[in-house]
C-alpha cells in the first residue's frame, strides 16, 4: 500500500490542519472504506492479523497433547493437578490480558497494541520452552495467555474497522474459525515431538513451544505494514492521518486496476477526543444493555460448550475407548477439520441470509446434534471413530456459532468502546467456560456414561437457549456500516 503520513491536501492546495481535541470534524472516511471492493489489501490484512487464532489453536491443542510429556519430563515431572494448575494459569492470563489490553487498545490505538500483545506472546511462549519448574512454567503460561487475550481484542477491533461492511460477517467467521488450523498444526506437531525416536522426554515439549515463538516472529514481520485503523484515528484528534491513510489505500486499489467511485459519500460529524473516560464507557454499556445481554448469552454458552467437550475429548477417548495417549492427535485432526470448514462454508450466509437467523440456526443445530451424539455415546452405539464423525457434524455448526459470538460483540457497540467490549465479553465467556472442563472432569472420573450424557444435555440446552435469545433480541447488522449499527460516542449533530 502506498501510504503517506502527511496531511491530506484540501482542494485549494492548502494542507488541512490537525483537528483540535474538542473540535468537530466532518468526515467520509467510513463510507469510503466500506465502498471498496475486496482487494489484495484486505487479503493481506486477514492473513497478517487473522493468524492470531492459529496461534491460539496451537497453544490450546499443545497444552492438552503435551500433558503426558510434561508428566514424563525428567525436569518437571508434573502431576495431573499441576497440569490443571498450568491450564488455569493460561486461562487466567487470557482473561486479565483481554481486559487490560482491551482498555489500552481503545485508549492508545489498535496498531500499537497488536504489536505489544504479539511481543508478549512471543517472549512468553519462548520462555515456556525454557521452564525449569512448576512455578516458572505457570508464570510463562500466564503471560502467554495474557498476550493471546490481548490479541483477541486488538485484532478483532482492527479487522472489523478495515473490512467492508458487505464482507464483514464472512471474514470475521473465517478468521475466528482459523483457530482450528492451529489445532491441526498443534495435533500434527504433537505427533512429531512426542515421537521418542526423534526427541528425548525432556526435549520434545520444549521444541513444541519454540515453534510457537518462531511463528510469532514471522507474524511480527507481516504486521509491520498494517496501518492504524482510520476509524480510530478520526475520533482521536488525528483526522488528517485517517484521511491520508484512506487516500493511500484508494490509490493502491486504483493502481491495481479497480474503478472506484468519487462520491459524494455520506459524512459524519465527530467531536475529537484523546480518549473515552471510563464513566462514559460504563454509561454506554448500560445504554446498550440489551445487546450486552445477548453478547453474554452467546459468549458464555459457546465457551462452556467448547471447553466442556474439547478439553475433555482426549479423556473420553482414553478412558472409554482405550485410545493410547500418543494417538489422540489422529482423532483431533478430523475433529478440527469440521470446525474449520463450518465457518468457511456457512460464513457467507451471515452476510446474505442475515445475522439473527443464522446465529439462531447454528446455535440451535449445535445443541440438537450434541444431544443426539451424547445419546449415542450413552447407549454405547458409537466407536471412537464414529464418535469423532459425530463431533465433526456437531462442530461444523458449533464453530460457526462460536465465531458469530465474537462477530456479534465486536460490531454492535460504539467504536470508542469496541475493544474493551470484546475484552469484557471474552473474559466473562472464558470464566464461564472454565467451569466446563472441571465439571466434565468429575463426570468422566466417575465413569458413568449417563452422567456424562447429562453434562452434554446441559451444554445443549445452553446453546439452544442462546440461539433463541439472539434470534429474538439480536441485531441485524449484516451489510451495514459499523457507524449505522452503533453510533459513535463522538458523533454530534
Amino acid at each position: 500500500m502506498t501510504r503517506s503520513l502527511s496531511p491530506r491536501a484540501a482542494p485549494g492546495g492548502v494542507i488541512e490542519p490537525r483537528a483540535a481535541i474538542g473540535g468537530v470534524i466532518e468526515t467520509d472516511v467510513s463510507a469510503r472504506l466500506d465502498r471498496l471492493p475486496w482487494g489484495r489489501f484486505h487479503t493481506l490484512v486477514v492473513l497478517a492479523l487473522g493468524i492470531t487464532w492459529v496461534l491460539d489453536g496451537l497453544e490450546v491443542t499443545l497444552a492438552g497433547a503435551l500433558a503426558g510429556a510434561l508428566k514424563a519430563s525428567p525436569t518437571l515431572r508434573f502431576s495431573n493437578a499441576e497440569i490443571g494448575l498450568a491450564t488455569s494459569s493460561y486461562l487466567a492470563g487470557a482473561v486479565l490480558g483481554a481486559v487490560g489490553f482491551g482498555w489500552l487498545t481503545d485508549r492508545l490505538g489498535r496498531k500499537k497494541l497488536f504489536f505489544i500483545t504479539l511481543a508478549v506472546y512471543l517472549a512468553a511462549t519462548a520462555a515456556t520452552g525454557l521452564s525449569w519448574n512448576l512455578w516458572s512454567f505457570c508464570l510463562f503460561r500466564f503471560l502467554t495467555g495474557a498476550g493471546i487475550g490481548g490479541e483477541y481484542t486488538a485484532i478483532n477491533s482492527t479487522i472489523q474497522e478495515l473490512i467492508p461492511a458487505r464482507a464483514r460477517g464472512w471474514t470475521d467467521l473465517v478468521i475466528n474459525g482459523s483457530f482450528w488450523l492451529g489445532a491441526v498444526l498443534g495435533a500434527g506437531t504433537s505427533l512429531i515431538v512426542l515421537d521418542p525416536a526423534l526427541f528425548g522426554p525432556d526435549t520434545g515439549w520444549r521444541v513444541a513451544f519454540g515453534l510457537g515463538a518462531f511463528l510469532g516472529l514471522v507474524i511480527l514481520f507481516l504486521r509491520t505494514w498494517i496501518p492504524e485503523s482510520p476509524r480510530w484515528l478520526m475520533t482521536h484528534g488525528r483526522h488528517e492521518e485517517a484521511e491520508a491513510l484512506v487516500a493511500g489505500i484508494e490509490a493502491r486499489f486504483r493502481a491495481e486496476g479497480h474503478a472506484l467511485s468519487d462520491g459524494p459519500f455520506a459524512k459524519a460529524r465527530l467531536r475529537q477526543r484523546s480518549h473515552t473516560p471510563l464513566a462514559e464507557v460504563l454509561s454506554a454499556l448500560k445504554a446498550y444493555r440489551q445487546r450486552a445481554w445477548v453478547g453474554l448469552a452467546l459468549m458464555s454458552a459457546q465457551a462452556f460448550f467448547y471447553n466442556a467437550i474439547f478439553f475433555t475429548y482426549a479423556l473420553i477417548l482414553i478412558d472409554f475407548y482405550q485410545v493410547p495417549a500418543d494417538g489422540v492427535g489422529w482423532y483431533i485432526l478430523p475433529f478440527a477439520a469440521g470446525n474449520f470448514f463450518g465457518p468457511v462454508l456457512l460464513g457467507r450466509l451471515f452476510d446474505t441470509v442475515g445475522r439473527k437467523p443464522m446465529i439462531a440456526l447454528t446455535y440451535g443445530m449445535s445443541g440438537v446434534l450434541l444431544a443426539l451424539s451424547g445419546f449415542a455415546f450413552q447407549q454405547e452405539i458409537v466407536t471412537a471413530t464414529t464418535l469423532t464423525l459425530c463431533w465433526m457434524a456437531v462442530f461444523f455448526f458449533a464453530s460457526a456459532a462460536a465465531s458469530s459470538a465474537y462477530l456479534t460483540v465486536s460490531e454492535v457497540f460504539p467504536l470508542e468502546i469496541r475493544a474493551l467490549a470484546i475484552a469484557l465479553f471474552y473474559a466473562v465467556g472464558t470464566s464461564v467456560g472454565a467451569v466446563g472442563p472441571a465439571l466434565f472432569g468429575v463426570l468422566i472420573e466417575g465413569h458413568s456414561r449417563t452422567a456424562i450424557f447429562g453434562g452434554y444435555l446441559l451444554a445443549s440446552v445452553l446453546m439452544i437457549a442462546a440461539g433463541a435469545v439472539a434470534g429474538i433480541w439480536g441485531v441485524a447488522a449484516e451489510r451495514k456500516s459499523l457507524e449505522d449499527v452503533a453510533r459513535p460516542l463522538a458523533a454530534t449533530e
